[in-house]
């Protein structure tokens, strides 16, 4: 709900707002416990007493404000770490889907095949995170991704910390979504980005640092671990990839390892970015757009 500057807010409209803001919370301590432990039986009154909800209603709360049934939040969960594994590893494809919660690998596969557009199989035969060869550039470099050089605005953000995998942040980004979402639930998809401070190739998956965040109104913080910071601004190198986000990877090796050596350019001192352009609840994961920014040195004057 909209104000005016200046214009105080009413005993009811602030009693609506904290119920709203109260709601995504509890609804939020939820959806973060399912992505962090997809593999628990996640049983409905055990979920409704973790939000503190009557069982009879938990369900329909829930609904309300995620957008979708605890078990789609679970199938997304579990076919997102899918695809992580298989691009990731060598673990047998049969095992990947009984770690998904499938019984054969057949369900599996249906399942995976209709989410993604293509079979475990296939998925991981095509290689994501070995580089497609590209077409070279009239330089000799690859070409695989229009690199844009933009100068940024910093941006205030609220952001959740995580530490582990990257692949597990999105256990926090459920948390931030289901509060945006409670807090305004006729509003747009908010503006999701992850900051993210440690190369995973060097540091152990578990020690990886970041932070998931949106763009929200000042004032908006939920209680608890989040927290306002702001984004530096500045000179950037910003790629996007297209497709889902087990094969970011792929973009962030030609971004470092093909593009960066050949553009005269050395990075920043900030950490690298990344801008999720649209909603992943909506689109396959074909579809998901995901903007990457690498920070720049600034140019020096002549």
């Amino acid at each position: 709900m909209r104000h005016n500057p200046g214009t105080q807010i009413g005993e009811p409209e602030r009693m609506m707002s904290t119920t709203r803001q109260d709601y995504g919370e509890r609804i939020g301590r939820v959806a973060s416990r399912i992505a962090a432990r997809p593999d628990e039986a996640n049983d409905l009154d055990s979920l409704a007493a973790l939000a503190h909800f009557s069982p009879w209603h938990f369900h329909r709360v829930y609904r309300a404000v995620m957008g979708e049934t605890v078990a789609d939040t679970v199938r997304r969960v579990r076919l997102h770490r899918a695809a992580g594994a298989l691009v990731q590893g060598t673990t047998p494809i049969a095992e990947i889907a009984r770690q998904a919660g499938y019984g054969s690998a057949e369900a599996f596969t249906r399942a995976f095949a209709a989410s993604h557009g293509i079979t475990p199989a296939a998925y991981r035969t095509r290689g994501v995170l070995h580089p497609r060869v590209p077409a070279a550039s009239h330089e000799g470099e690859a070409a695989m991704y229009d690199v844009q050089l933009k100068t940024l605005s910093p941006s205030a953000v609220v952001a959740l910390p995580h530490i582990g995998a990257y692949m597990e942040i999105g256990q926090e980004f459920e948390r931030l979504f289901a509060w945006a979402a409670a807090l305004n639930p006729s509003g747009s998809w908010p503006r999701s980005i992850g900051i993210y401070y440690d190369d995973p190739s060097a540091v152990p998956p578990e020690r990886c640092r970041s932070d998931a965040c949106l763009l929200l109104p000042a004032g908006a913080v939920p209680e608890g671990e989040a927290r306002r910071l702001t984004i530096a601004g500045g000179r950037h190198a910003c790629i996007v990839h297209k497709g889902p986000y087990a094969e970011l990877e792929n973009a962030y090796r030609w971004l470092y390892h093909l593009w960066l050596p050949h553009s005269g350019e050395e990075p920043g001192d900030q950490p690298v970015v990344e801008e999720y352009l649209n909603n992943p609840r909506e689109l396959p994961p074909a579809e998901w757009l995901t903007e990457i920014r690498l920070p720049l040195k600034s140019e020096t004057p002549a």
